[in-house]
């Protein structure tokens, strides 16, 4: 049995299960979360769960706490992506459907870590993690998808001032273009063309790998309540992608994460 222990949630696919699968190679007990995710994924163990029903993601940690006897980490990465998310139409014109990424996204995020931080908080170091993109501060697929990362990241900086002093850190992290599966298939026959794309993206086990990076980093606590572009927490940790590719930041092209206010009003 591992010492560490995970929760990632939208584990069933997409980012999460990279982050998930990437997590368990290095040595995590991982739980992940989805509406369609098998319980034994072959990462870990898979929980069956919509992050709309508040009383089983209540139940998820309970069970956590009971068969784990601890929580390490918590990746808030659950979102509902709608597939008419991407296009050039105006938000009305698209379905009112996008909203729900403000409920399953940002209001579960807020929910999973209310119920996570008593776990985190019973052990000497603690991660929340969430998953996040340049959405923040730049316009990217309308105002639903901008609203949830933006909530996102200045949720992470104002729980990283209730954590203070916790031992608990809060960190946002910037995915970029990620080679999914589902995107991966869009290329299939042309293996040119996806060599070309994967310059400019990167892997959800990238994440994954950063991730545990970030956990045993001995300065963690100098970015609770940031966040951090993920290519360049690559380059702080000499970590590279699939292929040895290191990732792109984009910064210059897509923006800079926000730097929180270090006023405090209680």
């Amino acid at each position: 049995m591992t010492d560490t222990v995970a929760v990632v949630t939208g584990a069933s696919s997409g980012a999460g299960q990279g982050i998930a699968t990437a997590l368990a190679a290095v040595g995590w007990r991982v739980y992940g979360t989805g509406r369609s995710i098998v319980e034994d994924p072959g990462w870990g163990t898979g929980v069956p769960l919509d992050h709309r029903d508040d009383d089983a993601v209540c139940g998820l940690f309970e069970r956590v706490g009971h068969e784990a006897g601890r929580l390490d980490l918590l990746v808030n990465n659950a979102a509902a992506i709608s597939d008419d998310l991407i296009g050039p139409k105006p938000f009305w014109e698209k379905p009112r459907e996008l909203a729900d990424v403000l409920d399953v996204g940002l209001r579960s995020s807020y929910v999973a870590a209310w119920h996570a931080a008593p776990l985190l908080l019973a052990g000497e170091h603690g991660l929340m993690v969430f998953t996040s993109s340049p959405g923040a501060v730049c316009y990217m697929h309308g105002p639903a998808y901008g609203a949830q990362k933006a909530g996102v990241d200045k949720m992470v900086a104002d729980m990283a001032v209730d954590f203070r002093g916790t031992g608990v850190t809060t960190v946002s992290i910037w995915m970029g273009i990620l080679l999914t599966d589902k995107l991966r298939s869009a290329f299939d026959g042309k293996p040119e063309a996806l060599a070309g794309f994967a310059e400019q993206a990167e892997t959800p086990e990238f994440t994954g790998h950063l991730i545990d990076a970030l956990y045993h980093d001995p300065a963690l606590g100098e970015l609770s309540g940031h966040a951090v572009i993920g290519a360049e927490l690559g380059q702080r940790y000499g970590i590279t992608d699939e292929g040895g590719r290191t990732p792109p930041s984009h910064r210059e092209m897509l923006g800079a994460p926000r730097e929180p206010s270090s006023v405090i009003v209680r």
